[in-house]
């Protein structure tokens, strides 16, 4: 093994412990998220003293004052708001969730591997649609919403990963996603970008993502693959192969897997419509296009 296990010493694990524990209690409690999340986040950065000046009428200058309001994450904004076909009543939730999330990775705490792992576990279950047990999610990872994630049991993310729950993402026991990966599940119409289709985006378990991996909405990684780094995914990667290139194909299956692997073909199958996911929009929609195209195609002379 290339691993060792780490751990703190007794009285920082006593703090980690009680910290964790009563941010677990709160959000699972009937307490205001956005509140649980604001006193969360004044802590964490050393702002106590500032916050509760502000709070008392004290003078504040206009960067104190945004600063401090910006721990509240109903007075921030997110990309993802901006998206019409969102469950609005779940994205409320997640998005307070979300904001504390990514505040977190801000802190210094979050260099602090052992605290900040527990940390985004206890997030994660109540961030994501279902996470399994000791699942490590490093530094930087971002998500559409978060509540359209299901992950399976020991599975690891680790620094910078995107992960789109625009549509649906479904990740198994044991699963690998290293630096910088990005796991789309949805797409843009290639001629009116603003169309946007969704869908369910699978990793089955076992498989394992390399570095700056990118994978297509819609695709489905099998059991036991492995995707080379920097392949971009546009299909399904049979059980146990070994998936490389732009767009990745298959060039060999993983030694001892011979007997339980389908052949090698030249490209991968592509079954995303059969991962689709319709959704209605409000009828009384107000359509905000920022590009404001004309997406009518030129007149051609015969």
């Amino acid at each position: 093994m290339t691993k060792r296990h780490a751990s703190l010493p007794p009285d920082a694990e006593a703090g980690v412990d009680a910290f964790i524990e009563e941010v677990d209690e709160r959000l699972s409690s009937d307490e205001d998220t956005c509140d649980v999340v604001q006193d969360t986040l004044v802590d964490l950065f050393g702002d106590r003293d500032a916050y509760e000046r502000w709070q008392d009428g004290g003078d504040v200058t206009p960067a104190e004052r945004v600063r401090l309001q910006g721990y509240d994450p109903c007075n921030a904004t997110l990309e993802s708001e901006y998206y019409a076909e969102k469950d609005e009543d779940r994205f409320q939730r997640s998005k307070h969730l979300q904001w504390l999330w990514r505040q977190f990775d801000a802190t210094p705490m979050a260099d602090n591997i052992e605290f900040a792992l527990r940390f985004r576990q206890m997030l994660a279950e109540h961030l994501f649609e279902e996470v399994g047990e000791d699942c490590r999610f490093f530094k930087g990872i971002t998500f559409t919403y978060g509540h359209n994630i299901t992950v399976g049991d020991n599975v690891v993310v680790h620094d910078d990963v995107h992960l789109d729950d625009r549509g649906a993402l479904e990740i198994g026991d044991r699963v690998s996603i290293s630096d910088s990966a990005h796991v789309l599940s949805h797409d843009h119409d290639i001629v009116d970008q603003t169309e946007v289709k969704n869908y369910r985006t699978i990793i089955e378990d076992d498989a394992r993502l390399t570095y700056d991996t990118l994978v297509r909405a819609g695709s489905k990684l099998g059991e036991n693959s492995v995707v080379g780094a920097k392949a971009v995914v546009d299909g399904d990667v049979p059980a146990h192969h070994v998936a490389v290139g732009q767009p990745a194909k298959s060039v060999r299956v993983k030694p001892g897997w011979e007997s339980e692997a389908a052949p090698v073909e030249d490209r991968l199958d592509r079954n995303k419509e059969e991962r689709r996911i319709e959704y209605d929009l409000p009828e009384d929609l107000e359509v905000f296009d920022e590009f404001e195209r004309d997406l009518n195609p030129p007149d051609t002379e015969e």
